[in-house]
């Protein structure tokens, strides 16, 4: 009778607490209909998918840190969300991590009703290009609203800390989102950017890599072998680049001219300086010197360097050595152009799920 009693007591004690003060709930683990959830843009009726492992619009104290992890050319969000769930998993985040992945849907995808769907092509969803079907709307706009939802105290009251990173194509929006958002420092969270093995950056100035030493192309490919397979490779020099090859090398979203979608009313200067200001960390995989998995060929692309992994230290080193930015880059060992590979590596955990 007791016993009873005393079960009884708490149930009325557990249903009668507040829903802070209870279990949270469990992670959703799967790219299925189970993970998906939809965000408004722009008022409406217009919205975007992504996964994620806990609601955004549930209260749950246990949260702490959030992963945004943006896809590769293939849209494939899905895939995405479980290279970020299997890292969660193998870091032992899961628990007090909300991980996300955007969809950002382009033609010939086919969309759900009202879903948004983004620009391929020049000024694309890479580079925070305007929607064809929403056009007040920006690729930049999607993330920024995930960014305010995770940063509401009332849901989150616990969260401190935002990741956006992306691989690949994920990578270019990850580098650009991190040097042109409006939300930065202004939220009450810590906002962090983790650029891995893009095809191509916004550089800062018009110059660009000289194909010497690191950068010269009979010798790229295998960059990644010998002793210093390893190590990040700092043999880079840089000079103006000869426009009349290329001459848009420097347009929007390759440098800082011409500046359009979100960044229409923006300046190279502030781009410039919050490229600079905000911390990021580049990962760049050993062997990922081969033009494998949509490397871009472009001319404005190999304006660059010869490979991604010559034109993320190159980059890396200009924005840290000239422009005095504090950036971190890691060299994945045995990683070539491959999200899974990057991201479930030991040394990359503290970037994606920091302390």
């Amino acid at each position: 009778m007791r016993s009873s009693t005393i079960v009884a007591i708490a149930t009325l004690v557990l249903a009668s607490a507040p829903p802070a003060s209870r279990a949270q709930a469990k992670p959703c683990v799967t790219p299925t209909t189970a993970c998906e959830q939809w965000v408004t843009l722009g008022g409406g009726p217009g919205r975007s998918m992504f996964y994620s492992t806990h609601s955004l619009e549930t209260p749950n104290t246990a949260v702490t840190r959030a992963l945004i992890m943006v896809h590769g050319a293939g849209r494939n969000a899905d895939h995405y969300f479980a290279t970020a769930v299997a890292a969660g998993f193998l870091a032992g985040a899961l628990d007090n991590t909300i991980i996300l992945s955007p969809r950002l849907i382009a033609s010939p995808d086919k969309p759900q009703p009202n879903e948004i769907m983004w620009p391929n092509g020049g000024n694309s969803w890479r580079a925070g290009g305007m929607s064809p079907t929403h056009p007040t709307i920006s690729s930049f706009d999607f993330v920024d609203e995930l960014v305010r939802k995770l940063a509401n105290k009332k849901n989150f009251p616990n969260l401190t800390k935002i990741v956006v990173a992306g691989h690949s194509a994920g990578g270019q929006y990850a580098t650009r989102y991190e040097m042109a958002n409006k939300l930065h420092g202004t939220l009450g969270v810590t906002m962090t950017y983790v650029v891995a093995n893009p095809s191509s950056y916004a550089w800062p100035a018009s110059v660009r890599p000289l194909p010497t030493g690191d950068a010269d192309p009979a010798g790229a490919d295998k960059e990644a072998l010998g002793p210093n397979g390893e190590k990040l490779h700092t043999q880079f020099t840089y000079g103006p680049f000869d426009a009349t090859k290329v001459p848009n090398f420097n347009r929007w979203p390759a440098g800082l001219d011409s500046l359009a979608g979100y960044t229409g009313k923006m300046t190279a200067d502030q781009l410039k300086k919050q490229l600079v200001d905000r911390p990021t960390t580049y990962l760049l995989g050993q062997v990922d010197v081969l033009p494998l998995g949509g490397f871009d060929s472009s001319p404005t692309a190999m304006a660059q360097g010869p490979t991604r992994r010559a034109r993320g230290e190159a980059f890396f080193k200009y924005v840290n050595e000239t422009l005095g930015a504090k950036h971190n880059a890691i060299i994945v060992p045995e990683c070539g152009h491959n999200d899974r590979c990057i991201f479930t590596t030991d040394i990359v955990f503290p970037v994606i799920f920091p302390q």
